[in-house]
């Protein structure tokens, strides 16, 4: 009697694999684009994680020394320097990648109604993500990260109700301060990551469980199957490495950027929060304050959330956009919430905000709730104007949920690069 012997498998082999399934539909790891994102998105984070730990060799989170160990970082021949660029850009790239991934999923029909927990699940991630970067700035204990965090914790404090309390949290005092250095260290070490690593591992097993990537529909005949291991983790390694080589050689050319000490007596002008929330900083720039920081964003991310759970709104699985004329109504539906994002702007500062004539409502309304309802009105009228031009509703929500997309990013790259000295509009390049 002879006995068959297994073969030996490693223990992170096994957790390689166990996170796919044994096969998948071979139409679904065709090299696009897109694909690999949500890879790519958990490899920046191993790499910040492998980076975050070589940094804490080095790195100080008293106030009287942060910046200082920033400094020695790139002071001596040890590779600290280079380090904290790898780990800065991987953090800045994983929200763009973070973002991307969440809306190629939406875009190719895989946020329907089986997986609804899993994109919440993603938007969860991406909620963590952008904390994760948000604490870590100020960690430097720069003037360029001083200056962005004090905005930031400005800006939490218009929240109704709760949002002055919820900003002194944050800063574990009135204002930011060597409390608030250490809040942030400690949320961006010892609670954020491991919430990360949870969610991520679940996030991994539920697509598993829906048997791997969404695919298009067939008709009846079986798709095309291969197994998992070596074709679909031989292109996701080679996309990872590609990725950290690029990532790599970046930081090894650019620096990440390091100002002068923080220091509360003496604000840059302009003073701009964080990159990625420069879209609400300028949102504060035109609306009344509880409706550019908690009223707009609550209510683009509860229809975020709420996608898999409105009825007709899934878009067919595996097709861009719903195949069809619905890329190009993806494309045009975001150039135009850039562009319409743009002209507003424009139009505010020039007809309105210089104009010098009274408000004639309150602020709230003014500033607030009339502006919203328009742009809510808008909003329904081109969703039903879509449906009435034969488009299926999936593709006229998208429509709405792209103008939308657009103009949060419209309004970001006008914060970043068209606001100057005294955020007056110009060139602040």
């Amino acid at each position: 009697m002879t006995t068959k012997i297994r073969p030996h498998h490693s223990p992170i082999r096994g957790f390689i694999f166990h996170l796919h399934p044994r096969k998948v539909v071979a139409e679904t790891i065709r090299f696009t684009l897109s694909f690999g994102l949500g890879g790519m998105a958990a490899t920046l984070f191993l790499v910040l994680v492998l980076t975050g730990v070589l940094q804490l060799l080095s790195y100080s989170s008293d106030s009287a020394e942060a910046y200082q160990s920033i400094i020695h970082m790139y002071a001596g021949p040890s590779l600290a320097g280079f380090i904290r660029n790898v780990h800065h850009w991987a953090g800045n790239l994983l929200v763009l990648v973070s973002l991307l991934h969440l809306l190629r999923v939406y875009l190719t029909g895989a946020a329907d109604r089986t997986r609804r927990l899993n994109w919440l699940i993603g938007c969860t991630l991406l909620v963590l993500v952008l904390g994760a970067n948000f604490t870590g700035d100020l960690l430097p204990w720069d003037q360029l990260a001083f200056w962005a965090v004090t905005i930031f914790t400005n800006m939490v404090g218009y929240v109704p109700l709760a949002g002055v309390q919820i900003s002194e949290l944050l800063r574990g005092s009135a204002e930011v301060g060597p409390a608030t250095l250490e809040n942030f260290f400690a949320i961006h070490v010892g609670l954020i990551p491991p919430l990360i690593v949870v969610l991520l591992v679940y996030h991994f097993w539920l697509i598993r469980k829906s048997g791997g990537l969404v695919r298009s529909r067939d008709s009846g005949q079986r798709p095309a199957m291969v197994a998992a291991g070596p074709t679909l983790v031989a292109r996701e390694a080679a996309v990872g490495f590609g990725l950290c080589a690029l990532l790599l050689l970046f930081s090894a050319l650019v620096d990440a950027p390091l100002t002068d000490i923080a220091n509360p007596g003496a604000s840059p002008n302009p003073a701009k929060a964080a990159w990625y929330f420069m879209g609400l900083q300028e949102l504060l720039l035109h609306l009344h304050p509880t409706f550019a920081i908690f009223i707009v964003p609550l209510l683009m991310f509860l229809l975020l959330a709420s996608l898999p759970f409105i009825r007709q709104a899934g878009l067919e699985p595996g097709l861009w956009c719903g195949g069809g004329r619905g890329r190009w109504t993806a494309a045009i539906s975001f150039l135009t919430g850039m562009g319409g994002a743009a002209i507003l702007v424009v139009v505010d500062e020039l007809a309105f905000k210089n104009s010098g004539a009274p408000p004639v409502l309150a602020p709230w309304l003014s500033r607030g709730m009339v502006p919203l309802l328009i742009l809510v009105i808008a909003l329904g009228l081109v969703y039903r104007l879509l449906k009435a031009k034969n488009f299926r509703p999936s593709q006229s929500l998208m429509a709405v949920v792209l103008l939308c997309a657009g103009m949060i990013c419209g309004l970001t790259v006008i914060g970043i690069w068209f606001r100057g000295p005294g955020m007056m509009l110009g060139f602040s390049f």
